[in-house]
């Protein structure tokens, strides 16, 4: 496929230090040259960006006056991303045009700077939105409509607004979503929009980012408590700590930084001069730690990330795996350090059964140690059982009693008890065993 690529894609190629495409790199640009629609699902890490700026690049005509790209964005800090990104196509075509838009920026001051058409709009949906409903931009001639992380555009409300534009098209462009997962919720979508797309799922073994998931019981302490705890037991290049939301970023910052830690904050709220500097802060590596939310991290795409602590989980659960693929990239190891309580178990469990393998740590008086594992086959049955024992004291206490919580934890510590026998019995078995076979060997020599 890349012989075939012209001549100037191959410099775009060769300006970005790619010896080789990624997996999906090579599959959309099958479809695209056949200007075919299609969703793309690849997990983060394994060159989505450049699978359609690669493809843009082959199709773009700087000679134009028309538009002829929009790509579609869910954050200011990725439509910041991907316009550095495509600012490498100027050094293959000088003339090129490309206008960033987004909704921090001025509306009348984004509208007068367009003294020529741009040929490429990079833009948050809403803003993508106000500048053709008041007809700053035509999409008229658009010959590619990229949607860049659908599952989050779909998240947080955004296809409505692209919604609007595509209602309103008078041309049918190449349509393309890339996407990390695929929610069922974006089917319709997809149906009303793409014509007959074609749908792949591409596995790349060799970009898969390689992370631990260590999981950190926080037991009586918050999330922001037990981030503080852990942070002298490993040393970071670049470290992300992901909270919920906005609040709990600004009181996680807030937090260690009267404990001393000095760090960066990223979140939705901040005025978009602050998010550009802070990307730009963290791009210049001036900080070791970053806290953020769910909504701007899909900006930060660094090397060097080298550990990610979650503060609990996301409400959606593949945003986990979003968190964790900030580190692990480019064929080195990282680490994902989830903290979690009690209500996180569940969950926890589900994302154990999709093929995360998590180990269980704790970080005491300046050492790393082993810790119950909430998503072994062992603390799954006791706690599976516990919940029996509490859901038949509630039966017989339907009316709680003052020794309840007594009568619970000692039923429990029965259950502990009794398995610690069991695993005991089975070792001494074991080694009963080996021992007879040892015996048996040495019989026969």
């Amino acid at each position: 496929m890349e012989n075939k690529l012209k001549e100037t894609t191959k410099q775009f190629i060769e300006l970005n230090g790619f010896k080789e495409l990624t997996a999906v790199q090579t599959e959309v640009l099958k479809y695209t040259s056949k200007n075919k629609d299609l969703v793309a699902l690849s997990k983060t890490g394994t060159g989505k960006t450049h699978a359609y700026l690669i493809p843009v690049m082959e199709k773009i005509n700087p000679v134009s006056d028309k538009t002829q790209v929009v790509i579609s964005v869910p954050t200011r800090e990725l439509a910041y991303q991907v316009n550095r990104n495509c600012q490498l196509m100027k050094e293959v075509y000088p003339e090129l045009r490309i206008e960033m838009l987004t909704g921090g920026t001025d509306k009348k001051r984004s509208i007068s700077k367009m003294e020529k058409t741009p040929h490429i709009v990079i833009g948050t949906p809403g803003r993508i939105k106000d500048l053709f409903v008041s007809n700053a931009l035509r999409v008229d001639f658009v010959q590619m409509f990229i949607i860049d992380e659908a599952d989050m555009t779909l998240e947080f409300g955004f296809l409505e607004d692209i919604d609007v534009v595509f209602s309103h098209m008078v041309k049918d462009p190449e349509v393309l979503c890339f996407s990390a997962t695929f929610p069922e919720e974006l089917n319709s979508f997809v149906k009303k929009y793409l014509n007959n797309p074609k749908i792949i799922r591409v596995e790349d073994k060799k970009r898969d980012p390689r992370i631990n998931h260590v999981l950190i019981n926080c037991k009586h302490k918050s999330y922001k408590e037990t981030v503080y705890d852990i942070l002298p037991g490993f040393k970071p290049y670049v470290c992300l700590i992901f909270a919920n939301s906005k609040a709990e970023a600004e009181e996680a910052y807030e937090y260690l930084s009267e404990k001393g830690i000095k760090a960066l904050l990223i979140h939705g709220g901040l005025e978009s001069r602050d998010r550009q500097k802070a990307i730009k802060d963290l791009q210049a590596k001036k900080y070791t730690y970053v806290i953020a939310s769910d909504v701007a991290s899909r900006g930060i795409d660094i090397d060097g990330i080298s550990h990610v602590v979650s503060m609990g989980l996301p409400k959606q659960l593949q945003f986990y795996m979003h968190r964790a693929g900030r580190t692990g990239r480019n064929e080195k190891d990282g680490t994902c350090y989830l903290l979690y309580n009690e209500n996180d178990l569940e969950a926890i469990r589900t994302l154990n059964k999709k093929g995360i393998n998590f180990t269980a740590r704790e970080f005491k008086r300046g050492q790393w140690k082993e810790a119950n594992n909430p998503t072994s086959k062992k603390q799954i049955r006791v706690d599976v059982e516990e919940k029996q024992i509490v859901k038949t004291l509630h039966r017989k206490n339907e009316k709680v009693k003052p020794n309840y919580k007594k009568k619970k934890n000692r039923e429990v510590e029965k259950i502990k008890r009794r398995k610690r026998r069991e695993f005991i019995q089975k070792k001494i078995k074991e080694e009963r065993i080996e021992r007879y076979k040892q015996k048996q060997r040495d019989k026969t020599q």
